[in-house]
């Protein structure tokens, strides 16, 4: 995974550039009737139910508009919420808060959303081993803030990118020649480029598994993808403490505690960020 310093650097990226993309060359609608000095307040009013999420990010948009605004939270990333709720203030230059308003909400719905869906798998996995992982399934320029808020959900995040972890994927797999190539090839790729990355490979049916057992001291986690239950219990026994397991394919809060029940070290889901709906949050004058 990135260090914090490089996840901090990103989401101040994703703020610049969503400035860029907002305010262009000013406010217009605010420049134009609203006085230059003019202050007051305003705070963000929870009209949703979930778990609030991006209020730190919220924090660092409006500071980079105005240093002299002033934010005070009143609920922790990670808490729940209700309809009615207020979670944060801020004072300042009103055109400066109108600035920000659009930019703040966008961040906070999107990983508030996403925060809670990922609370929903943690809170049904809990009486097992199993850990819910997020994807690469994310938002292109925004990924940085989207895993955050599977961290705040209570998930695990996956490797962050194609950089950080080694993935052998069904078309790996096959471009290489087949699994043990794909395998002999990485470790002589990471050896000869003095990389410290992990492997996971992925199996489509229980003769890859097998397969890939026979080079299990060079693989962390076997992926085990689109498996039915049966099968996944069957691969879980066979592969025993040789490998981590995983359990991914279109996987639901409905079928999740099924997987999680045949004993798999994680369950990964892109549902966590490319399908949820965002919460309902609102910034008002008061």
């Amino acid at each position: 995974m990135i260090s914090q310093h490089q996840l901090d650097q990103q989401i101040q990226q994703i703020i610049i550039n969503a400035l860029k993309e907002d305010v262009g060359d000013g406010d217009h609608s605010s420049l134009a009737c609203i006085p230059a000095e003019a202050e007051g307040k305003a705070q963000l009013l929870v009209k949703d139910e979930g778990i609030i999420a991006g209020i730190d990010i919220a924090q660092k948009v409006f500071q980079q508009i105005d240093s002299s605004l002033d934010f005070n939270s009143l609920i922790s990333d990670g808490n729940a919420i209700k309809h009615g709720d207020i979670a944060f203030t801020i004072y300042g230059k009103h055109q400066n808060i109108l600035k920000g308003e659009r930019i703040a909400l966008n961040i906070m719905q999107r990983m508030s959303a996403i925060a809670t869906k990922t609370k929903q798998f943690v809170d049904l996995l809990k009486p097992y081993k199993t850990q819910i992982l997020d994807t690469r399934k994310t938002t292109p320029g925004i990924r940085a803030i989207e895993k955050l808020a599977v961290k705040i959900g209570g998930g695990t995040n996956h490797r962050y990118a194609l950089y950080d972890m080694i993935m052998l994927k069904d078309n790996h797999i096959d471009f290489a020649g087949g699994i043990t190539k794909a395998i002999n090839k990485t470790v002589n790729y990471l050896k000869n480029n003095q990389l410290d990355l992990k492997i996971i490979v992925e199996a489509r049916d229980l003769a890859e598994v097998e397969e890939i057992l026979k080079s299990s001291q060079h693989v962390e986690r076997i992926l085990l993808d689109n498996f039915s239950y049966i099968d996944t219990q069957k691969a879980v026994n066979l592969i025993g403490s040789a490998c981590k397991t995983e359990s991914s394919g279109g996987i639901t809060p409905e079928t999740a505690v099924e997987f999680a029940k045949c004993g798999v070290d994680y369950i990964s889901s892109g549902a966590l960020t490319h399908s949820i709906y965002n919460l309902d949050l609102s910034l008002k004058a008061v």
